[in-house]
């Protein structure tokens, strides 16, 4: 009887899911014992256990009293005809008679060789690799399978069965009738089974399910490569507690494995599959890394739950670089690239994907390596010039089929320049459309590429100054050398003028404001090109921003021409020098709107254009016109291209924020700052800027004082250059210190931002309210007068602009330094220029101003339906900050604390909800208070009230907000 070898000890781990295979040989030993020898073939791809199945044949035999015969063919050929018999039956190599005459090898003299050991004791022949043998060794295993009917033999060997992309020589047993052999195939390991010798042969239990899943994914189920790779993890990790929620991620990359048992397993595993296969299975692992960034980070976060490291630039998307490759699409390029039959291509990919060593990619479909250990694997030591030319060969090939310019350039990136005359085209369409699609990183990739190719000298300049300014986002020394080598190459006046502009204002931002002016100085005289000039005078006029003393000379001389030669003057530095005087509250909000106005129908170089647009918005933006403004800067954006350098872009964003902050959305300045957060220990500290001061403003208006205070750490005042942003950052720093409780500090912020905005000539509130904020510490401190002193300055420049933003907060203000009757009358007043309009924040302080000096003075029931109001809003605005303050001033006027909310249907009253669903469904107020018998003025008062809950401002809108009404509750007495 059979030992039960499938539960011994020694052979259980290497013959994980092959118990049928075990059968088969027990069967057919035992067959062999009673007289009726057979051959048995395991056919199955490399790595996938033959081997060691076959040493559990020759165990059985031992077992069983069986003379074991043991051979392995080998690929060289060398040892003649019957090398591979010859080994089995005469391994110390004497054939001869006794007396030492040689005799000839033959087919027939093996086989009565065979014959004499099988009388003696029960043979197990056991032959590993058959497929390897020489052909003679063959044909004579063949015969014997049919010559062993009657023999107590039993023929045991392996075979290596994979679809291959060379069609395989016939198998061992192609010709012989079933009832001389028995075959049986091997599979990959199951999930199952593989997860059994991870956890059981390799590491604790407690290792994670996101390790298990990368280990097997690696592996591809393949017992071979699967051992391998734990061999490698055992000498990483020595501990053996991994992937058990401390952080331990499976390596993604071969360089991090040691000693490279994995590596070199592939490789054999390659070598075994044929020079053919090999080629392939490099080609689309070169392929695949080409354009996998994504996929693999991909991967990475999904097995080991981390993000990939960041970079400077993002990796090319697989959807932009020719992943979205089907699987046909994929194997045609395969075949072409490589020169091998399309069939058989297509063939090998469906089989490695059942394998489990290819994976459809869950977006596309196409087939990808299962894993990146596998794909690095699989390249690892194929030579650099190799996989230099699959790259060109597959650009050429997708360039005469017509893919993606994107795709055809994801190969080029990977081959050495040639001068090859449509590659630097091709490398820079894909640049454009990089660019146009948001994809920073593969445009830079494209642009540095196409400088290795031989360009004319106005061609690499165009080049070059559009790298710069894509480089300086993230390189800014980078950025700044690459436009001034672009401005040396530059020939044409209007692209010396462009690359001047956009290498100033990348000066500008790195605060080198006069090398700014100096290189737009040494452009020389254009007064034959008076639209190039023009360009000038207003970069010139935007990137004064950067430093008040240029900025007070610029402007100086823009007055002084545009007092003696307006017919020099564009309409786009019209609107700059009305821009300046406005700021400097020398102007009205009507008049410079009626100018703006003016000027956007007047005509104007498309060169220019721009900058009309961008300083436009921020004239209407301050002007309480946030729909204009925004208007404004969706023209600029979207109508014209504009570099990240062009001084106007970086205006339009600024602006594009300025409104929303305005506006009260708080939410939409978060997330349009996303991106602005603390600097890691190791790298320096950020600048400030006015994205950064907008961000901790509305951090600090949804109480998020702690993440606004880190945000504030990051920045290094002292080491700032002295630019407008840096007045904004003053400012935001001084309200989120007021609102930590520290008037002391934020006062020096407001002063020191008002000192520095005095000196570029900036006086009035529209910019940045600083003499009201620090009005307000000088309350808080207990100091009135030097509060008055500031507020009273303030109202005079906001009477001067006269938009309800600026004056209704100044009025506020005042009111509160001013005190008694006048000061209640002026907080009034706040109130009543505040109201109706869409200036929800400003009208929610001059509320809570207000009704806390009517709570001062005695009347607390007229202060609460004021901060009632004003609660209701900032809960409609979702700004914490105000809402506090709000309720503090409720609770301070002896309101009770309410637990019904103040805005929303379920804020209405009982009155209110049938008012409200009358007049949505088209009465008119006289109808209303005819049907309910109330006073007109009744109804009115109440519909105010439900407009102001419910967020709206129409009747139109009653219905929307409406509905769905939820039940109306039982009024109590």
């Amino acid at each position: 009887m059979r030992p039960p070898l499938h539960s011994h000890p020694s052979t259980l781990p290497a013959l994980l899911e092959r118990e049928a295979a075990l059968d088969l040989l027990a069967r057919e030993a035992g067959r062999a014992l009673d007289g009726s020898g057979r051959l048995v073939v395991f056919r199955g791809p490399t790595g996938t256990g033959r081997s060691a199945l076959l040493e559990a044949a020759a165990e059985l035999g031992g077992q069983l009293g069986m003379r074991v015969l043991r051979a392995h063919a080998s690929a060289d050929g060398a040892g003649g005809p019957f090398a591979l018999v010859r080994q089995l039956l005469c391994p110390s190599g004497d054939f001869g008679p006794e007396d030492g005459a040689p005799v000839p090898v033959s087919s027939a003299r093996l086989w009565q060789r065979l014959r004499g050991y099988a009388a003696e004791q029960p043979l197990l022949v056991a032959v590993d690799d058959v497929h390897l043998a020489d052909q003679s060794s063959r044909r004579w295993l063949t015969e014997g399978a049919r010559r062993m009917a009657g023999l107590r033999v039993l023929m045991v060997v392996t075979e290596r069965g994979q679809y291959d992309v060379a069609p395989p020589s016939p198998g061992l047993a192609h010709a012989l009738p079933p009832a001389v052999v028995g075959s049986h195939a091997l599979a990959p390991l199951s999930r199952a089974a593989a997860e059994t010798l991870i956890r059981g042969g390799a590491y604790t239990p407690a290792v994670s399910d996101a390790w298990v899943e990368g280990c097997v994914r690696a592996g591809a189920g393949n017992p071979l490569l699967l051992r391998a790779l734990l061999d490698d993890l055992r000498a990483v990790f020595p501990d053996g507690d991994l992937g058990a929620g401390h952080g331990v991620r499976l390596p993604t990359s071969c360089a991090e494995l040691y000693p490279g048992a994995f590596v070199a397993a592939v490789s054999w595993w390659l070598e075994s599959a044929g020079p053919g296969t090999a080629t392939v299975a490099r080609t689309l692992a070169e392929l695949e890394d080409a354009h996998c960034g994504t996929a693999a980070s991909e991967d990475a976060r999904e097995r080991n739950g981390r993000a990939p490291a960041p970079s400077s630039f993002p990796s090319p998307s697989p959807s932009t670089v020719g992943a979205a490759l089907q699987e046909d699409d994929l194997g045609s390029l395969l075949a072409e690239v490589t020169w091998a039959d399309p069939s058989r291509v297509a063939g090998w990919l469906t089989a490695m994907i059942r394998l489990g060593v290819l994976r459809r990619d869950p977006v596309h479909g196409g087939p990808r390596f299962a894993h990146p250990l596998l794909r690095e694997a699989v390249l690892d030591g194929w030579p650099r010039s190799h996989r230099q030319a699959v790259h060109r060969r597959a650009a050429e090939l997708r360039r005469r089929r017509g893919d993606r310019v994107t795709a055809v350039a994801a190969h080029l990136l990977r081959t050495p320049p040639d001068g090859t005359a449509w590659v630097p085209q091709t490398l820079l369409d894909a640049a454009s459309v990089a660019v146009r699609e948001g994809r920073t990183g593969e445009a830079v990739a494209c642009l540095r590429r196409a400088l290795d190719e031989p360009l004319p000298r106005e061609r690499r300049a165009a080049v070059l100054a559009e790298l710069g300014a894509l480089e300086f986002t993230t390189v800014r020394s980078a950025g700044i050398s690459r436009l001034a080598e672009a401005l040396r190459l530059q020939e044409q006046p209007r692209e010396r003028v462009m690359t001047a502009v956009s290498l100033g204002t990348a000066l500008a931002h790195r605060g080198e404001p006069r090398a700014a002016f100096d290189v737009l100085g040494g452009l020389g005289p254009l007064e034959d090109e008076p639209v190039l000039a023009r360009t000038v005078q207003s970069a010139s006029a935007l990137l004064a921003d950067h430093d008040p003393e240029i900025r007070r000379e610029v402007y100086a001389r823009l007055r002084e021409t545009a007092a003696r030669f307006p017919e020099r003057m564009s309409p786009a530095v019209r609107t700059l020098l009305i821009r300046y005087e406005a700021t400097a509250g020398l102007i009205s909000a009507d008049w410079a709107s009626q100018q703006i106005r003016r000027l956007l129908t007047a005509p104007e170089d498309p060169l220019l254009v721009p900058y009309l647009l961008g300083t436009a918005a921020a004239v209407a933006q301050w002007a309480d016109a946030s729909d204009d403004a925004e208007r404004l800067v969706r023209a600029g954006l979207t109508e014209h291209r504009l570099s990240s350098l062009h001084p106007i872009h970086g205006s339009l964003l600024n602006v594009r924020l300025d409104s929303a902050a305005a506006r009260g959305q708080y939410a939409r300045v978060l997330e349009e700052t996303v991106g602005v957060a603390p600097p890691p220990q190791d790298t320096p500290r950020a600048g400030p800027s006015n994205f950064l001061a907008h961000r901790v403003l509305a951090l600090v208006e949804f109480g998020r004082t702690a993440e606004a205070a880190r945000l504030v750490e990051g920045v290094d005042v002292s080491e700032a250059h002295d630019s407008w942003e840096l007045n904004r950052f003053l400012y935001a720093r001084g309200v989120l210190r007021a609102a930590d409780g520290d008037p002391a500090g934020a006062l020096a912020d407001f002063l020191e931002c008002g000192r520095r905005q005095h000196g570029r000539d900036v006086e009035s509130p529209i910019v940045t309210p600083w003499r009201s904020a620090a009005a307000e510490c000088h309350l808080a401190l207990g100091q009135p007068q030097e509060a008055l002193a500031l507020a009273e300055v303030e109202h005079r420049y906001a009477t001067v602009w006269n938009t309800p933003r600026v004056r209704g907060r100044t009025l506020r203000v005042l009111g509160a330094a001013t005190g008694g009757r006048h000061g209640l009358e002026l907080t009034g007043e706040a109130v009543d220029t505040l109201r109706n309009t869409p200036l929800d924040t400003e009208l929610v302080q001059a509320l809570v101003a207000h009704g806390r000096q009517l709570t001062a003075a005695g009347r607390p029931g007229r202060a609460r339906p004021l901060l009632r109001e004003a609660a209701a809003t900032a809960e409609r605005l979702m700004a914490p900050r105000l809402m506090a303050s709000a309720e503090a001033a409720l609770q301070a006027s002896g309101a009770r604390r309410r637990n019904a909310p103040l805005t929303g249907t379920r804020s209405l009253t009982a009155s209110e909800r049938r008012i409200a669903a009358l007049a949505a469904d088209g009465s008119t107020n006289a109808e209303i208070s005819e049907l309910l018998h109330l006073a007109k003025r009744t109804v009115e008062t109440h519909l105010t009230s439900t407009y102001r809950k419910l967020g709206i401002r129409r009747r139109a809108d009653l219905k929307t907000a409406l509905s769905p009404l939820p039940p109306q509750p039982t009024e109590t007495r």
